[in-house]
């Protein structure tokens, strides 16, 4: 447990003695299916990776254990980090988008009003 003023970790790397950095296991902190399948989508994407899953370990529990395996020796933590990164590109994109609308929408009700 994190004591007071401590900073919690979030994101753990576990890996088995002797293998190889293509095949990691994950583990997220404090997130749930939300962030586990848009994550595990980016990265499916990627031609890179063999496979991607993530498993829930508990209801109770709010942690992810996220497992990447990878083609060609490339480290798991690339996929993991270009998805992330992929997955807030296309957020920022949903969140100008929806904000560029919600102005559009409130210029056009004060043009009405006058």
């Amino acid at each position: 447990m994190a004591v007071e003023g401590e900073k919690k970790t979030v994101l753990e790397m576990i890996q088995a003695d002797g293998a190889d950095e293509g095949c990691v296991t994950f583990v997220l902190h404090d997130e749930d299916h939300t962030l586990g399948n848009s994550v595990r989508y980016m990265i499916m994407k990627n031609v890179d990776v063999e496979f991607c899953g993530y498993t829930i370990t508990h209801p109770s529990e709010s942690k992810i254990n996220f497992r990447i395996q990878t083609r060609g020796g490339i480290p798991a933590t690339e996929p993991l980090r270009k998805g992330l990164n992929d997955l807030n590109d296309v957020c920022q994109h949903v969140l100008n988008t929806f904000q560029a609308k919600v102005n559009a929408f409130k210029e056009g009700q004060e043009t009405s009003m006058e």
